[in-house]
């Protein structure tokens, strides 16, 4: 499908990466990963077309179909989500447009038996035609189910895009991408923003995807439930294995292990080798073996062992003062959008030292809150900081405050203080920043470069509560666990907003799950939690019908009646999608007829009739679907 061959991509006279090959086909569900700045989007860009390498070739099938999600989504404001998702069907909507300029001209002209006339005939039989082989009777049916799939209900179909957040924003372009049939899949950090709800969907859909997948991501667990392959970008190589992320470090592991054993085999040989054309040097009579052994050691090919780029972050939260026992206290916190309450009389009381992690569903208020303590916009209801508290705030988005246009060295001397200004090269050198890297201006950093550096300024200023929303996005593996370790040695208080458990694991002593415009305290670290809600996993906290245990403990089985009832409702939908099918394809023939022979239909009552009851059943029976199944989730 796609071939790589000796791809090399250089800026500034250094190599990001040097003569990489590989082949990508059909199944293939790969995880590219690396470290932050390896070349990982530079990589994607240049599979999709959008960046050009300096050398090398990548050649594909003719006619191939490929789908890009980006890390940044920009839609054209104005548009409502079910237009945006039309987007993917930009042939179909031509074709559509065109029918409804012909079937307008057929309904005013009355020059029946002009040329012209007969000319639009013909063009409503080509067009029709076309409209039906590429799908056309089906799009919106289509579209309509995927976005219910993926959480959006019928009644914001209309609501224009710019009004939802950025993690449904992404799932509008999701939709596209899947309605669109891609051969080949590229996804830049596709879980950033997203809600484990979304993310199983994701998972779900990729692991049955029948073309090219490749991802890059910083979520361990998304990788390993997802790829069947990974291709790792380190000091300008890519290694490429057959197997998911946590099975290929182990593997790339066991190899270099070898080498490294191989090696200083070798090593012991030639050492001994040399010792003997030493001692043969010495006499005459050893001369010519010393020669030969000499020509034996230079055809030797010395074994190299893969270079590991080791090179981590260096962060530590120093604590600027103690602040008093109670650091925040909120009191009917009321937070409303328009029509849209997303909090309600929220009371929390944080004291000093306390590391509390929020968890809960996009949308659910995680991150409102969390801009209400740093009075980022007006409220209900009071919040107090109490004596001597410094709040340091990382948004979600923070890298996006940056300015690009300066050098990193320049942010972060226009951010210092009198106090810290001599300290800004050790302080960006401490985050994998060093030497003519510190001159570099902003807008050429990765994702995750940026977020390194937006954290880099975080600790210009004194702080001793830290307010985290999401700080792991685009940060890679080994950067995730350098600042993991950071937040717990941190001697102040932490509130933190993740999606990450793997990142939750051990940070916290409080847990605030927020849903339905409140919050539920939990007495105990993320296990804790996850133990009382009965769950497997974190991934299942924030699905937005999060299942139900089924029965008691004692029993581990529905109920007798639990059972039927499930029984019966998975009978009822089974039925009604059966009478849906048969309804859109009796449909679909009506339209192919009335389109066909449009003068003799028009005239026919009977006919218009039948049509406009099929359309006003199939529209029950949609509901019908929605009312039935939304029962079974919540079963």
């Amino acid at each position: 499908m796609l071939n790589i061959h000796n791809l090399s991509v250089s800026f500034g006279g250094t190599y990001l990466f040097e003569e990489v090959t590989f082949r990508l086909g059909a199944g293939d569900r790969v995880g590219l990963v690396g470290k932050n700045g390896a070349g990982k989007s530079t990589m994607l860009k240049m599979l999709a077309g959008d960046f050009l390498p300096d050398t090398g070739v990548i050649s594909q099938e003719k006619d191939l179909r490929m789908g890009f999600l980006r890390q940044d989504i920009d839609f054209e404001q104005g548009r409502t989500v079910l237009e945006e998702a039309y987007e993917a069907f930009i042939d179909i909507k031509i074709v559509e447009k065109k029918l409804e300029e012909i079937n307008h001209q057929l309904v005013t002209r009355t020059d029946y038996e002009s040329e012209e006339y007969s000319k639009i005939i013909e063009d409503l039989s080509d067009y029709t035609h076309r409209f039906d082989l590429l799908g056309g009777y089906n799009y919106v049916g289509d579209t309509e189910k995927i976005l219910l799939g993926l959480g959006f209900k019928r009644e914001v179909f209309n609501n224009q895009t710019e009004t939802f957040s950025g993690g449904w924003r992404m799932r509008i372009e999701l939709a596209k991408l899947l309605l669109q049939a891609n051969d080949v899949l590229l996804l830049d950090e596709p879980t950033n923003h997203l809600d484990i709800e979304s993310i199983i969907w994701l998972e779900s859909f990729l692991r049955n995807y029948p073309g090219v997948v490749v991802i890059v991501s910083h979520d361990k667990m998304f990788l390993d439930n997802v790829t069947n392959r990974t291709i790792e970008i380190s000091l300008g190589k890519a290694y490429d294995f057959n197997k998911p992320y946590s099975q290929y470090l182990e593997l790339r592991h066991e190899i270099r292990e070898k080498q490294l054993a191989t090696q200083k085999n070798q090593a012991k040989k030639i050492e001994e080798t040399e010792k003997l054309i030493e001692k043969f040097r010495a006499k005459a009579s050893k001369a010519s073996m010393a020669q030969s052994l000499i020509k034996k050691l230079d055809k030797v090919e010395r074994i190299e062992v893969d270079e590991d780029d080791n090179s981590v972050m260096n962060i530590t939260f120093p604590v600027s003062k103690e602040p008093g026992r109670v650091v925040i206290e909120a009191e009917n916190v009321t937070k409303s959008y328009g029509d849209k309450t997303i909090l309600k009389d929220i009371s929390l009381l944080v004291e000093r030292g306390s590391k509390i992690a929020f968890v809960g569903q996009n949308g659910q208020g995680k991150s409102t809150f969390i801009k209400a303590i740093v009075d980022e916009f007006e409220y209900d209801g009071i919040i107090k900081l109490g004596h001597n508290v410094q709040l340091g705030y990382f948004a979600q988005n923070q890298a996006e405050y940056l300015d690009g246009e300066i050098t990193l060295l320049q942010t972060m001397e226009d951010a210092a203080a009198d106090t810290n200004r001599m300290k800004v090269r050790d302080m960006l050198g401490s985050f994998l920043f060093r030497g003519d890297d510190v001159e570099k201006k902003v807008k050429v950093l990765s994702g995750g470069e940026r977020n390194r550096l937006a954290l880099c300024k975080l600790l210009l200023q004194p702080i001793n509560v830290l307010l985290m929303d999401e700080p792991t996005n685009h940060l890679d593996i080994k950067s995730k666990n350098v600042l993991k370790a950071a937040l717990q040695k941190f001697g102040g208080t932490l509130l933190l907003v993740s999606h990450d458990r793997d990142f939750l694991q051990g940070m916290s002593n409080l847990v605030y799950e927020f849903k339905d415009q409140k919050i539920k305290e939990y007495l105990g670290d993320i296990n804790y939690f996850l133990e009382q809600r009965n769950l497997e996993n974190m991934r299942e906290v924030e699905k937005k019908d999060a299942q139900k245990a089924a029965a008691p403990k004692e029993s581990n089985k529905a109920s007798y009646e639990d059972q039927k009832k499930g029984k019966s409702l998975q009978n009822r939908l089974s039925k009604v999608e059966s009478q849906i099918k048969q309804l859109e394809k009796d449909i679909q023939n009506d339209d192919k007829m009335l389109t066909s022979n449009y003068d003799k239909h028009i005239e026919d009552a009977k006919f218009f009739t039948a049509y406009n009851k099929k359309k006003a059943e199939l529209d029950k029976l949609l509901a019908d679907w929605e009312n039935v199944q939304e029962e079974i989730d919540n079963m």
